[in-house]
């Protein structure tokens, strides 16, 4: 009896809901992580929003699927997300996927989602494969907080600030990056963090040729001077000491000393309190300073 119950339920929850966006997780590399729930879906939508249909046409056609597809993609999220938003609200269920992992994760995906929950579309979330979680539970670093950096800028000084920004970050940090830039990388977080840094360096994740290196940035940079970075990479960096991030705060001004703080989450006012506490001067000093 109690099977019985617990198998109209399974059901019930794998009903596809027309009026309603699905985000699907797709393999990062190896298809047999394709969940059943997601191929059941992928199969029953009434269209699927991918970033590139060529990509995700061959994992249809391994699957066995055909469904009409349309393309969303950082470049033209805009006009399509509002076609694909007006399609859902019309009474159609749409499956968005990407080339490989969660939708929404440092992906053109999260406009989608603020635009369905700005018009109240339901939005919900096929869980699957994630490369940040993935290289982030066998790093070998702590996983009990951390935060997601995704990709650097490109643009040098941009990306000087965002790491400036996270030189007294205490958590575990996740970073994408592609295999040409990885060595620019790898010397971008040294001069940040110090060549004594743990970091993992994961590629290829789940594929044939998988690999993850543990070592310090120094190491690292060592090693990618005799070897040629191969592969998508997630980097997994070890935050700072709560030592080190209390006398690092000199080395900087005050208004990056506001700012760091802020990055980590906190409002403004609460940001010029904690800076004002680690320099020992009155509150309303530093509100002067960054006003």
């Amino acid at each position: 009896m109690s099977h019985n119950k617990n198998a109209g339920f399974f059901e019930e929850k794998n009903k596809i809901e027309k009026g309603t966006l699905y985000l699907v997780a797709t393999p990062i590399g190896n298809l047999a992580d394709l969940t059943e729930r997601a191929a059941k879906v992928l199969s029953e939508v009434d269209f699927i929003a991918a970033e590139d249909t060529r990509n995700s046409l061959r994992l249809l056609t391994h699957l066995g699927i055909s469904k009409p597809m349309v393309s969303y993609f950082e470049h033209n999220k805009r006009e399509r997300g509002e076609e694909i938003a007006a399609r859902i609200a019309a009474g159609e269920a749409c499956a968005l996927i990407t080339d490989a992992g969660t939708p929404a994760i440092s992906d053109p995906g999260e406009d989608i989602v603020a635009l369905c929950a700005e018009r109240g579309i339901p939005v919900c979330s096929v869980p699957g494969p994630c490369a940040a979680i993935v290289a982030l539970t066998v790093s070998g670093l702590p996983t009990g907080r951390f935060c997601f950096e995704g990709f650097l800028s490109t643009n040098k000084a941009e990306r000087r600030k965002h790491l400036s920004l996270l030189k007294g970050e205490t958590r575990t940090m996740i970073f994408h990056e592609a295999p040409h830039k990885l060595k620019t990388t790898l010397g971008d977080l040294t001069e940040t963090f110090g060549t004594e840094r743990p970091i993992a360096l994961c590629r290829e994740l789940t594929k044939k040729n998988e690999e993850i290196l543990r070592m310090t940035l120094g190491e690292a940079i060592a090693h990618y001077e005799a070897t040629e970075p191969r592969g998508e990479y997630v980097l997994v960096v070890g935050g700072a000491t709560e030592s080190a991030k209390a006398a690092d705060w000199e080395s900087i001004s005050v208004r990056e000393h506001v700012e760091r703080y802020e990055a980590e989450g906190m409002s403004r006012m609460d940001a010029i309190k904690a800076v004002a506490r680690d320099r020992g001067v009155a509150k309303n000093v530093i509100y002067k300073e960054v006003l």
